[in-house]
């Protein structure tokens, strides 16, 4: 006797089971109250209160500025860590996978629009941005089933970029910082729509990929059989390792 439940016989144990079932069994079981989902949670009760910050005695007070990139500054490392963690501790639930990305568009959108809506920021450049995420985001739930785009450098750079942008727009900043703020949002808004028109294109050629392997296989004698639950099985595994993956691969 083990003491091993019958149902973590499957392969939810800590020991890799061949044919994905523990990848499976851990979407299953991974618990809501995670430490991945936490951070998730806190990133989205940071949203109102960074704008409470940002916007409060009129929105031009240095020291509630200062406030206010703090909360923002907090949003942005715990965007790097949930992620991780729960890929990395089979932690993804169903929560996260629809929590995680609104939480990273909500701080985000939130900061620009307070920023146009103060003249710090030109509304083109709040807009290029916004249409950039949210149609990715888009963009990566239409694909999504032929695989997930790996994250490149360049996603990476324009992710660091809009963060460092955004946090010194934040900041109350005057003379040189002032003009370099604007420099590096200016490499934001390039990075942003580069890395966005080669991820539309990554996703028409995995999606033309996709299709043409379907196709292949439904042509070919005896394809598409598999053993009973086999396609569940892999379906999860896939979904599993991409699910909290995918909105760091679309940056």
């Amino acid at each position: 006797m083990t003491g091993v439940p019958a149902s973590a016989a499957g392969g939810s144990g800590s020991t890799p089971v061949r044919g994905g079932k523990l990848g499976a069994a851990a979407v299953n079981q991974a618990s809501l109250w995670n430490i991945a989902n936490l951070l998730t949670m806190a990133r989205l009760v940071l949203v109102p209160g960074f704008v409470v910050l940002l916007l409060h005695n009129g929105g031009y007070d240095p020291a509630w500025r200062s406030f206010a990139w703090a909360a923002f500054a907090i949003a942005m490392i715990t965007d790097l860590f949930d992620g991780h963690l729960a890929r990395t501790y089979n932690l993804v639930t169903d929560f996260g996978k629809i929590a995680d990305p609104i939480a990273d568009k909500a701080i985000m959108g939130a900061a620009l629009i307070c920023l146009s809506y103060l003249g710090d920021l030109p509304w083109w450049v709040t807009g290029v941005i916004l249409f950039r995420e949210l149609g990715i985001t888009l963009m990566r739930f239409w694909v999504i089933r032929h695989g997930v785009i790996p994250a490149s450098r360049g996603g990476k750079m324009k992710t660091l970029a809009q963060g460092t942008a955004v946090g010194m727009y934040v900041l109350a900043l005057t003379g040189p910082l002032a003009t370099l703020r604007f420099w590096v949002m200016a490499v934001a808004v390039v990075l942003t729509v580069v890395t966005g028109l080669d991820y539309v294109r990554q996703a028409v050629v995995l999606r033309r990929q996709g299709l043409a392997a379907e196709g292949a296989a439904q042509a070919e004698p005896g394809a598409g059989e598999a053993p009973e639950g086999a396609s569940e099985e892999t379906g999860a595994v896939a979904e599993a390792a991409g699910a909290r993956g995918s909105a760091e691969a679309e940056r």
